[in-house]
């Protein structure tokens, strides 16, 4: 099957977790092998691309955001040529693949960096930012916890690394190191890739100089979020890359520039843009005052969510299309997190599928997403596998938290949440690996009988509403205007978020409520696109006030009449 040509907003993008996908190996790690034997299942779902995490070879300190070799394939994901078939295998299912490429740093153990240790005078020295000197200089505190400078054993000389110490950052002043990261994107581009999420990439440009920050925690540490994130430029370096790798190939790239200041989106995703779209993630993190203390929770309400949908959409929408997610790889599950106690709640479950398809913006969707899966909680701090969830609650601790306390923080917000085995049936290990798999699986999602079998049939589960929503989006009376319609946020009820799309004479009003009882909003009428309730009149009555009752978690897709311009 020939790939079909789509714009950027007509695509439905899966991210993939592949050590979690399906092991066909039986070493408990999931493989590329095992992302090709459901191909078959991620066409029938509908989507159009599938982000990859990392696959390169790496010793996986951070599960492979740490890379050795930028041109190899991990042995326990396969080999280059499981890889070639893959992209092969997809193209012919009309499924381009899009790579995670890590660029903000590398893996200690990649040849650049050790050949930088073992030669001072090497030119891989300089590609990675060294600072000479008996004492640390500065007490930027990286991301993962602790200093950012990592001394080089045998000389009074310091790397820096803005994430775990095995991750140490590139240089990317010297234009020789930019030139090897050009050469490693052609090289994927010649073996198909169509797109690339730029990990961290706002991380890339460094100050001239380092200076003492005022501390701000007990450790006597300041986040390097300050120094060292959308850095002054930045845009330089990504222009650059546009320019010579991206731009004239029509590639797709969605840039992880977390904290980017709103005016400064059009120098992004503007027609002259770096990027085709970023990941905006102000609505990911409302449940914690700051995105690295996951201790530092924040009470939210349904109006919070929405403000700050509202705030993101309408500046994104002035020059590109956006993304829309809920879940990633660095996120907790979107129904524990947003439907807190009513986790389970079907209704719910669904209403969240709708509020992101509804959005504008490019969809995101995170495997197992579409299945309704909850978090899994731990009971003991040596569960947990990631790096990150292993620094935060050693800081809650030394923040004075209980051992109890700052395990339940970090099983609220912990990265293992969506890393676990993906459950394809109820079957030992849920079908992903006859081994002892490398992540324990969720025994929460198991005892709830949550698992791709049990859905794939069932015209009323969650996945079968995925699916529903994915054809609305791509094959649908109403594509245009989801995929490219300007969105506006309606009033109403404070538990209900509300908003229209619009396109030339096409207008769809979207209501999804966040409460677990019935609530009374305001409406228009029009006719009922889609509801996740069964018995609901496709003839949308609404009262002399104009209002509607919503059932507890309702999430209506309505078609109504386009307002007169003087009615807006």
């Amino acid at each position: 099957m020939k790939q079909q040509k789509r714009k950027p907003e007509q695509e439905i993008i899966y991210q993939i977790y592949p050590k979690s996908f399906q092991d066909t190996n039986h070493d408990g790690i999931g493989d590329l092998r095992g992302i090709i034997n459901h191909l078959d299942d991620l066409r029938d779902l509908g989507i159009t691309m599938i982000w990859l995490c990392p696959i390169y070879p790496s010793p996986m300190e951070d599960n492979g955001y740490d890379v050795a070799d930028y041109k190899a394939i991990h042995p326990d994901f396969g080999t280059m040529e499981d890889m070639d078939r893959l992209i092969e295998e997809a193209g012919k299912r009309d499924i381009s693949l899009m790579l995670d490429l890590v660029l903000n740093h590398t893996s200690s153990r990649h040849k650049w960096f050790e050949k930088a240790v073992q030669d001072p005078g090497s030119k891989e020295h300089g590609y990675y930012i060294f600072e000479k000197g008996k004492e640390e200089p500065n007490n930027l505190r990286s991301v993962f916890g602790g200093s950012v400078w990592e001394k080089v054993r045998g000389r009074n000389e310091y790397y820096f690394h803005s994430f775990g110490k095995g991750q140490p950052d590139l240089n990317w002043e010297n234009p020789a190191l930019r030139q090897e990261i050009y050469q490693i994107i052609e090289f994927w581009k010649r073996k198909g890739i169509k797109a690339f999420r730029m990990d961290a990439i706002n991380f890339i440009k460094k100050p001239e100089k380092w200076r003492r920050m005022e501390a701000d925690g007990p450790d006597g540490r300041c986040k390097c979020t300050k120094v060292v994130r959308n850095h002054p430029g930045l845009l330089d370096y990504l222009h650059e890359m546009n320019e010579k790798c991206f731009k004239s190939d029509g590639i797709v790239t969605v840039g992880e520039t977390a904290g980017l200041p709103y005016d400064q989106l059009e120098e992004y995703i503007g027609k002259n843009g770096c990027f085709t779209m970023v990941f905006d993630f102000r609505h990911a993190d409302l449940d914690i005052r700051s995105g690295d203390e996951w201790f530092s929770r924040a009470e939210w309400k349904t109006a919070d969510l929405k403000k700050r949908l509202e705030v993101s959409c309408s500046h994104i929408q002035k020059y590109g299309p956006g993304t829309s997610f809920l879940e990633n790889h660095d996120q907790p599950r979107v129904t524990t997190k947003y439907l807190r106690k009513d986790q389970d709640d079907p209704y719910g479950k669904k209403m969240l599928g709708m509020l992101q398809m509804g959005l504008r913006g490019v969809p995101f969707l995170f495997q197992g997403q579409e299945l309704g899966m909850i978090n899994f909680e731990r009971t003991d701090v040596s569960e947990l596998e990631d790096i990150s969830s292993i620094d935060q609650f050693g800081r809650a601790r030394e923040c004075g938290y209980s051992a109890e306390e700052a395990l339940h923080f970090v099983n609220l917000r912990s990265r293992d949440n969506a890393r676990v085995p993906y459950p394809w049936n109820e079957e030992k290990y849920g079908g992903f690996s006859d081994a002892d798999p490398w992540l324990a699986c969720n025994e929460q999602a198991q005892k709830r009988r949550i698992c791709f079998e049990n859905q794939k049939n069932d015209p009323d589960s969650v996945l079968s509403f995925y699916k529903k929503l994915i054809s609305l989006r791509k094959s649908s009376d109403w594509s245009d205007t989801l995929n490219a319609g300007r969105i506006r946020f309606e009033e109403g009820n404070e538990e209900v978020i509300a908003f229209t799309r619009q396109k030339e004479e096409k207008e769809l009003l979207v209501l999804c409520s966040f409460a677990d009882h019935p609530v009374k909003t305001l409406c228009r009428k029009g006719t009922l696109i889609l509801d996740n309730y069964k018995e609901t009149d496709m003839n949308v009555k609404v009262d002399e006030e104009g209002m509607i009752i919503l059932r507890p978690f309702e999430a209506m897709m309505i078609e109504t009449e386009k307002r007169r311009e003087n009615d807006e």
